[in-house]
């Protein structure tokens, strides 16, 4: 399994991702505003590797500070840029959070001891999305059947994560367990993770997969060529709203009219508990040129105006389940996701 983020020698090495699948290029972070950077422009992506890369951005932050006078007032700038890169996905902030209550619980520690502190807590991070990725794929893999087909939209794999995805780490765990599945991955407008990335991913291991456009998901089911939906999510209201990448919901309702199951599936660190609905998460708005251009050609006029939502809100009511690495939540959701509700 490829790693979309590594610590090694005390930089955060991230896969480029706006170049894949075309080229695997490898980008060196050595300090928290690369990786801030990387974050705004894409090179690494998906709501829990966001998570992880912030966690690793604060373990570079505080690694190249030389004094611990002005420890606080660094420590503070640090988790502020990086939590102004994205607004939407849960994961960046969760991250941060736990970075900043491993930092407050550390003050004590002379200087060399608190660095590598913070780092620790970083690396722990990283592993646990690994491991928490691996019990969302034991849990949601009984869904999916035999000859089943699946269609999955934007990325929420490997690349997507720390490691084994949740959507595509689903889907991994029912190919591993021997059965035999189809795949459909929509392209995913305007950032093509689908057809850049996810087929990517699902070629790397012989995951049968057929790529379609976004607007063919209707046609294939009605046609019955699609037994289920699974996602990944950005940021969970605690009533089970969901965000996700744009598109996400339209896929919704076309399951719920053709009576398709659509899984979510997610860490527990995706939901905001303080959010009660799903009209309250705030949805990024991107650069107007991702909707202008395919691979920095324009194909439209110029200065033509444009919206571009990164996400949307799927409502509750077109969820069949949330997967989780605590279990399979099911409606009503603001019961069954409160065994996601702990203390980390």
């Amino acid at each position: 399994m490829w790693p979309a983020i590594q610590w090694e020698n005390n930089k955060v090495i991230l896969i480029d991702q706006r170049k894949l699948p075309a080229q695997e290029i490898y980008v060196e972070c050595t300090d928290y505003h690369h990786v801030a950077e990387a974050i705004e422009h894409m090179i690494i992506r998906g709501a829990p590797a966001i998570g992880v890369a912030a966690a690793y951005g604060v373990a570079l932050g505080i690694r190249n500070i030389d004094e611990k006078a002005d420890m606080d007032e660094a420590f503070d700038k640090i988790i502020s840029r990086l939590a102004e890169t994205r607004p939407t996905a849960r994961n960046l902030f969760w991250a941060l959070e736990r970075m900043k209550k491993t930092y407050e619980n550390s003050r004590g520690l002379d200087l060399l001891r608190l660095k590598q502190r913070i780092l620790e807590e970083a690396q722990l991070i990283e592993y646990e999305d690994i491991q928490t990725n691996k019990k969302i794929g034991a849990w949601g893999k009984a869904l999916i059947k035999d000859g089943q087909s699946i269609l999955t939209h934007c990325n929420a794999g490997a690349l997507a994560t720390a490691g084994y995805g949740t959507a595509l780490g689903v889907i991994r765990a029912a190919f591993e367990e021997g059965k035999k599945i189809q795949v459909y991955a929509d392209e995913t407008r305007p950032f093509l993770q689908g057809a850049r990335l996810t087929c990517w991913e699902l070629a790397k291991e012989n995951i049968p997969v057929i790529l379609i456009t976004d607007n063919m998901a209707g046609y294939f089911m009605q046609k019955k060529m699609i037994s289920l939906v699974i996602t990944g999510a950005d940021r969970i209201a605690r009533n089970g709203d969901t965000a996700n990448k744009i598109g996400t919901y339209s896929v919704a309702v076309l399951a719920k009219e053709n009576s398709i199951p659509f899984y979510v599936a997610a860490p527990c660190n995706t939901i905001d508990f303080n959010l009660a609905h799903g009209d309250k998460i705030p949805i990024e708005e991107r650069d107007p040129r991702e909707v202008r251009e395919i691979g920095g050609k324009c194909f439209t006029l110029p200065d033509i105006e444009v919206r571009n939502p990164a996400f949307d809100v799927t409502p509750a009511r077109y969820i069949s389940a949330i997967l989780t690495e605590n279990g399979i939540a099911r409606p009503p959701f603001e019961e069954s996701l409160a065994n996601c509700k702990r203390e980390d």
